[in-house]
């Protein structure tokens, strides 16, 4: 488990930016989107193989301790070893998820007016985050 942040207050329009390094024998990492740890508005899980994945993107929301439908990508930006750089845009009904040379959004399943948590988990070393 990374840092949290509590009380963020994105709304509509606003981006948040993660940059980092992914561990050189990375299986997977995971940034969480939401309310507070029971309500993620988009779990985003990159995938290098776990859970029977490989190098996929799969996202989801959850709802205290119901998850949603998984959400897969198959464009895959990242490299054991390497930095990240993922930057979250927030709208009124989904998230924009930017990443190099790939974006894509989730809907918003919760309707969230706002996002105050964000945490990372797994094999991603936060090195800085930004938003406005």
């Amino acid at each position: 488990q990374g840092p949290v942040c509590t009380n963020l207050g994105l709304k509509p329009g606003q981006r948040l930016t993660v940059k980092g390094k992914i561990a050189p024998n990375a299986k997977s990492f995971v940034m969480n989107l939401g309310k507070d740890a029971t309500l993620l508005g988009l779990h985003f899980n990159p995938r290098f193989d776990a859970h029977g994945d490989v190098n996929t993107i799969v996202c989801n929301s959850k709802k205290v301790e119901e998850w949603g439908a998984e959400h897969r990508e198959t464009v895959f930006p990242f490299q054991k070893g390497g930095t990240a750089e993922i930057t979250f845009g927030v709208n009124q009904n989904d998230v924009t998820v930017h990443l190099p040379g790939h974006q894509f959004t989730f809907p918003n399943r919760l309707n969230l007016s706002v996002f105050d948590y964000f945490d990372t988990q797994g094999d991603f070393t936060l090195q800085s985050l930004s938003w406005e």
